[in-house]
């Protein structure tokens, strides 16, 4: 059940310490990208804590489910990080949903970082907690970004001001204007949590939506589920971001806007946000007014507290 209250993680300073977790997959492969993102990181000013056991591997995951839990939990306990970064998708973030105490963690709140997989983190947080996550850039893809994504990064988790964001090129797939708070993410791990106590409570909300690889049935396949289980039945709005590797973009768009066909709610494309070198970072959780007209995302405050 979502709590009541929103909250609004203290925003980061510098010599801050962030702490590196990874919940799903394994990163040995990419030790050349995640050392790029944590100098990276260091560069911006952060003091970057590497836990005992993040390099932990079995098979497609970064350790066992209890270790992965572990070293998030142990993350969020320790009061001297101020903000959780993940390292990896992959898979298996939703392994380790029912070893984590929510309220436990929320107890101190904290900024957490990820898309792609992390994204069943994300909501969950936010679901179970109140505590908005932030939908960004992974420490292994993050030195591989572009200046803008790494600019989105820094402004969203360290500036007292609202977010606005606006695609390159808007593309208008259904005009209008809608308020609400920000939910979702990776199509595919927001299919995934369907039916479980994690998925988010998308009513009223500005539906996020991107992915990589997916073919454009796979695509149609998981929003026709989502749209037979009712949960785009009262969704305010769309925001779609990027869909990479998943063939032909309009066709991708025809089948987001059939699945919405019995919907007169806005749905704006062309956000960069998801798997690719752009990937601004974008609050969720945390409301917004989405207007086709002036192509514009903005933020009701800022996505941080002091």
């Amino acid at each position: 059940m979502k709590k009541e209250r929103i909250i609004r993680p203290p925003r980061l300073k510098p010599g801050d310490t962030v702490s590196l977790v990874a919940p799903a997959g394994p990163f040995e492969h990419k030790r050349d990208f995640f050392d790029r993102g944590v100098d990276l990181l260091e560069t911006i000013g952060f003091n970057v804590k590497i836990p005992d056991g993040l390099f932990e591997q079995k098979g497609y995951l970064a350790g066992r489910d209890e270790h992965r839990a572990e070293l998030l939990t142990g993350a969020f306990k320790d009061p001297a990080v101020r903000a959780v970064f993940c390292v990896r998708g992959g898979f298996g973030s939703a392994r380790i949903l029912s070893l984590l105490d929510f309220d436990e963690l929320a107890a101190d709140p904290k900024i957490i970082v990820g898309f792609s997989d992390i994204t069943v983190l994300l909501v969950a947080f936010y679901q179970r907690s109140g505590i908005v996550t932030f939908h960004g850039p992974l420490v292994t893809t993050f030195g591989q970004g572009s200046r803008r994504t790494k600019d989105s990064l820094v402004r969203a988790l360290t500036s007292d001001q609202p977010i606005v964001l606006s695609p390159s090129k808007p593309v208008v797939l259904c005009p209008g204007y809608a308020k609400g708070p920000v939910l979702g993410g990776n199509l595919t791990n927001i299919c995934h949590l369907t039916g479980t106590p994690y998925e988010p409570d998308l009513k009223g909300a500005l539906l996020l939506l991107e992915d990589c690889g997916e073919a454009p049935y796979r695509i149609d396949r998981m929003l026709c589920h989502l749209r037979l289980g009712g949960r785009l039945q009262d969704i305010a709005g769309v925001i779609v971001g990027s869909f990479v590797e998943c063939g032909d973009l309009q066709t991708i768009y025809d089948i987001i806007v059939d699945n919405l066909a019995d919907r007169e709610i806005p749905v704006l494309a062309g956000f960069e946000i998801g798997h690719d070198r752009e990937n601004m970072t974008i609050p969720i959780g945390l409301t917004a007014v989405l207007d086709t007209e002036s192509g514009l995302l903005s933020f009701a405050g800022p996505a941080t507290s002091l």
